[in-house]
């Protein structure tokens, strides 16, 4: 009788700049949503787990923010040690890059890969934007500057390529038990996601800084029942910078902050697959991106 498969386990971090596509890798592989998804820069604030189960197999991916340069805020810098931590306990590298970005040996994540011990994928998302001839001329210049790395061609978004691309990383695994039961999405409690929710939508509504100036906490979140069955009523408040960005993410009459506590609770009823009840507040903390005791209250502190 053949013995049986060992069981493979690892921690494969997902690294790259700003909008390369981290999070829509992430929940084309674990195939949720666990990450916020638009097509603006610096959507990733956390770090974020989704967990990948087989019989023979456990993947605890880990979705980052996209590096920072230059760092204008602490909370620049909190997200920068995100990525920091990724490296120490990184059992698999995925370095995520598309088909425009500058590479050269000062990339400061192309500059840790090379020196770090762990194996590294290197992926070339959106590959459906280039012609056969430009992504070889992409594969090459990769591999001048990590040499003996896997590449990878995807289209995170279509989900080309997913498939050949776990393949690899499964059998580049090492043997170990399972870190987290095999029912186990993620490390992160609703509450962690529903937050998410409520800033992806506020990053598809609002224009300029807004979104960029908002973070969500959840200030209650029970569970009860109506006239209509059982509800999960979710109290949210919208922390923004000053009056006059409260004052656009309520909008002329409360109708803005109406629409997106509208879309905002169609999503989480999706996710939660309960029906919701969702009241939105917005309150103003001045200069809370540079503030360390509400950073740590947002969750930024490791």
């Amino acid at each position: 009788m053949a013995e049986p498969a060992p069981h493979r386990s690892g921690f494969v971090n997902i690294l790259g700049r700003p909008n390369m596509g981290k999070s829509t890798l992430l929940n084309a592989l674990v195939g949720e949503k666990m990450s916020i998804i638009t097509s603006k820069p610096q959507t990733t604030r956390h770090r974020i787990i989704g967990i990948l189960n087989g019989e023979d197999f456990q993947i605890v991916f880990s979705d980052t923010p996209g590096f920072i340069d230059e760092p204008a805020y602490a909370m620049h810098k909190m997200m920068n040690s995100f990525i920091t931590s990724s490296f120490d306990d990184a059992d698999i590298i995925l370095f995520i890059t598309d088909p425009y970005e500058p590479l050269n040996e000062e990339h400061n994540l192309i500059k840790r890969i090379s020196m770090h011990p762990s194996p590294a994928i290197l992926i070339i998302n959106k590959k459906d934007l280039l012609t056969p001839d430009a992504l070889e001329l992409r594969k090459s210049e990769l591999s001048a500057l990590l040499p003996e790395r896997k590449i990878h061609a995807v289209s995170a978004l279509r989900g080309d390529g997913i498939e050949e691309l776990m393949e690899d990383i499964v059998s580049m695994l090492p043997e170990g038990p399972a870190f987290y039961p095999k029912d186990q999405l993620t490390d992160r409690p609703e509450r962690f996601f529903v937050s998410e929710i409520i800033r992806g939508k506020i990053l598809e509504l609002y224009r300029d800084e807004i979104p960029y100036t908002c973070e969500i906490g959840i200030d209650s979140f029970t569970e009860g029942d109506s006239n209509k069955g059982p509800i999960t009523r979710i109290g949210a408040i919208i922390y923004t910078m000053d009056e006059r960005k409260k004052s656009i993410l309520l909008g002329k009459g409360g109708l803005a902050i109406k629409q997106l506590g509208t879309e905002a609770r169609t999503e989480i009823e999706a996710f939660l697959d309960k029906r919701v009840f969702l009241d939105l507040a917005v309150k103003v903390k001045d200069n809370w991106r540079d503030d360390d005791q509400s950073l740590k209250t947002f969750g930024y502190q490791q």
